[in-house]
């Protein structure tokens, strides 16, 4: 055996020399030629730690280069000036790897690996090359208790590295490498992170101790009685002059982590150690459990009577993660709930009782996505003032008592799943429903009254439009939107396609103004609007209606008018969209999808945004072909296209005129009322309005023309 003297002359050897002093446990395994090898014919290969952890291999440096074969039994220790070798037989038979020795050291790719990880605040000056190295992390410092957290992996020849911050707040990662044809380190880093091993840690290794009186007495003013404080082995950790609470974590009897307090209420953990919940053998083969957010939180359940508590290990994320919940390997956040699946998995409820602050929240809501929200109640933490609520468990015990506290728990409410609700969950509209305090608990009048009793208009609904070509089905409509205007101040988003914009303006202005547009024909010996009556009627328009049009040659989908409306909705307060006519927009569909199929599809997409922006869409639809066709209104089943229109509209409206003198007036408009789902609004019937073919107005038979 050779062992290496205090001083060097050889600069190499000075080098590996200072290397080797990284770490306590690096031993050097050598061949009596070793004087003669270049320090970058050193690669590194895996060597196996004690018998204690024979299934977990670490790295060490060896020389790959030998004029004879290293004997596999023989250990060195490195004994330098001021530090103290390793125990022979701590060091356990390497094992070689022809892959590591094919790849040395490459000086030069080292230091350009060194230069870019300095830019990111690593640095790598004391590093060893295939082995792991804990650093201080520079996203995070290390937290509060300047923890080494940062894993670095540098690759055997030094061309690639790769890093994570073991801290669960922070979990900063990433690699990097000397050239781009480096070969990646994610691969060995990972392996690294897989193997590695766990500290075994017990009471007397990190030298705890019973509590002093003075932190029972502390415990005493929060309620947590001695008892409770033996049966969870709440311990002390002197440091000089400071104690520190200790809070021991166990499974099945042995010793796992430890996590301390201070007087300044500032936390840290025992490094490399397994994260698992406090409290953990207390829920073993519990049917239900009880999930807090500290530890404080988990005596005081138990003071409560409530010994199937557990507290998590970490603190709360400030918010919810907007990305999906990641696989359990990369789950480092939430990593102590994957280390007790085997207690959670036999749990059928879990009541997660976590603080009541919006960190609190969010961690409840972390929790349900990975234990199933089927199998999750909450608690809902009572009030402290008209304002406040208390905010955990310990205090609901301090200020309210163990009773109170116990009613919390057994109150708790089943944990809300996204599409699943219970009646009571709405009480609150149901009661302003009874009592008439919602608004349009009977619709909106139409402004007729021939059709009072037959059709109001309620937000969120969807009425369909219906009549053959040239019945008035869009005039009968803009004359509704003015109706609706004048009475509710409603405004509306118009998608209507068979319209230019000037002459749908000219429609709305006259039926608004009651004069027609133009000196022509059709305006018989009416006065034409004046100019200042046109101005008023313009900023009328401007302010009821918004328009949804496609200004190129392409026919606009559903989707798209939708989005349009959804912005309308949001930013100008509309109340209604009017989509005119269905065969007007595109309707491409996959070619395994029928008409039928695509219709009713488009319907409920309307549905449901009429019923999310409580916007009543009215949604023209004209009839197919009549053959034999007598002059009698259409039915909704001949609207061209589907049945779909009818059974899932929630209103059905036919509007029909009569065009041969012989049988009656021509400007009876008859207003066919086929469907009404909601019987408290209207019901199915026909009703008669007279159409003023100067000014586009519809009025009540008996209702006088108005100047």
């Amino acid at each position: 055996m050779l062992r290496f003297p205090c001083h060097f002359s050889h600069p190499r050897l000075y080098l590996l020399h200072k290397l080797s002093l990284f770490s306590s446990n690096t031993a050097f395994m050598v061949s009596k030629h070793f004087l003669k090898t270049s320090f970058s014919s050193f690669t590194l290969l895996p060597l196996t730690p004690s018998p204690k952890h024979l299934s977990t291999p670490s790295k060490r440096l060896v020389p790959s280069l030998s004029s004879k074969p290293i004997s596999k039994n023989l250990s060195l220790s490195l004994r330098p000036n001021g530090f103290s070798s390793l125990p022979s037989s701590n060091v356990s038979t390497p094992v070689y790897s022809e892959d590591l020795e094919d790849r040395p050291l490459d000086m030069h790719s080292l230091e350009i690996l060194k230069h870019k990880l300095k830019q990111l605040g690593i640095d790598i000056s004391a590093c060893v090359p295939g082995h792991e190295n804990r650093l201080m992390c520079p996203s995070c410092n290390g937290g509060d208790s300047e923890e080494i957290s940062l894993s670095l992996f540098i690759s055997q020849d030094g061309c690639s590295a790769s890093w994570l911050c073991l801290r669960a707040k922070c979990g900063w990662k990433g690699c990097t490498k000397a050239f781009a044809d480096g070969k990646s380190s994610f691969e060995s880093f990972n392996q690294v992170n897989k193997v590695k091993v766990k500290r075994q840690i017990t009471v007397e290794s990190l030298q705890l101790e019973p509590l002093c009186n003075q932190l029972i007495a502390y415990f005493a003013e929060r309620m947590i009685s001695a008892e409770t404080l033996k049966r969870n082995a709440v311990m002390q950790k002197k440091s000089g002059n400071e104690i520190a609470i200790a809070f021991t974590y166990w499974r099945k009897g042995d010793l796992v982590n430890c996590k301390y307090r201070d007087i300044a209420k500032t936390f840290r953990q025992e490094k490399d150690t397994e994260k698992i919940f406090y409290g953990l053998d207390d829920i073993e083969d519990a049917s239900d459990i009880i999930i807090v957010e500290g530890e404080m939180d988990k005596l005081a359940m138990e003071e409560a009577g409530f010994c199937n508590c557990v507290s998590v290990p970490d603190g709360a994320p400030p918010s919810v993660s907007q990305k999906e919940v990641p696989p359990e390997e990369q789950d480092t956040k939430y990593r102590y709930l994957w280390n007790c699946k085997e207690y959670l998995n036999k749990a059928s409820r879990i009541i997660l009782a976590t603080d009541g602050d919006l960190p609190g929240q969010a961690l409840a809501e972390e929790l349900a996505r990975r234990l199933g929200r089927e199998r999750c109640w909450r608690v809902r933490w009572p009030k402290k003032n008209d304002v406040d609520h208390f905010k955990d468990a310990n205090e609901v015990l301090m200020y309210l008592g163990p009773s109170v506290l116990k009613d919390v728990i057994e109150n708790a409410e089943l944990y809300p799943i996204r599409g699943l609700f219970n009646f009571r969950d709405f009480f609150d509209e149901i009661d302003k429903y009874y009592h008439q305090t919602l608004g349009y608990e009977f619709g909106v009048s139409t402004g007729w009254r021939a059709l009072d009793n037959l059709y109001n208009v309620v937000p969120g609904e969807l009425t369909i439009v219906s009549g053959v070509p040239n019945s008035g089905k869009s005039e009968w409509i803009d004359a509704l939107l003015c109706n609706l205007n004048e009475s509710v101040g409603w405004k509306f988003a118009l998608c209507s396609m068979e319209n230019k914009v000037r002459d749908h303006a000219r429609k709305l202005l006259e039926k608004y103004v009651r004069r027609p547009f133009f000196d022509t024909s059709y305006g018989s010996s009416a006065e034409r609007m004046s100019a200042e009556e046109l101005e008023e009627g313009k900023k009328w328009l401007s302010d009821a209606f918004y328009l949804i049009r496609c200004e190129n040659d392409s026919l606009p989908s559903i989707k798209w008018v939708l989005d349009l409306a959804k912005a309308a909705v949001l930013r100008h307060g509309v109340r209604g969209l009017v989509i005119d006519p269905y065969n007007e927009l595109d309707h491409q569909r996959p070619v395994s999808q029928t008409e039928t199929e695509y219709v009713s599809q488009m319907l409920t997409k309307i549905k449901r945004f009429a019923h999310h922006h409580s916007c009543h869409v009215w949604f023209v639809a004209h009839p197919r072909q009549l053959h034999h066709w007598t002059g009698a209104p259409p039915n909704l089943y001949d609207i061209s296209g589907s049945a779909h229109f009818i059974n899932k509209c929630d209103n059905g409206i036919v509007i029909h005129r009569n065009r041969d003198p012989k049988a009656g007036p021509v400007d009876l408009v008859q207003v066919c009322v086929r469907k009404v789902r909601n019987k408290v609004v209207g019901t199915i019937g026909d009703a008669f309005l007279s159409y003023d073919r100067v000014t586009g107005v519809y009025m009540d038979i008996d209702e006088p023309q108005k100047k």
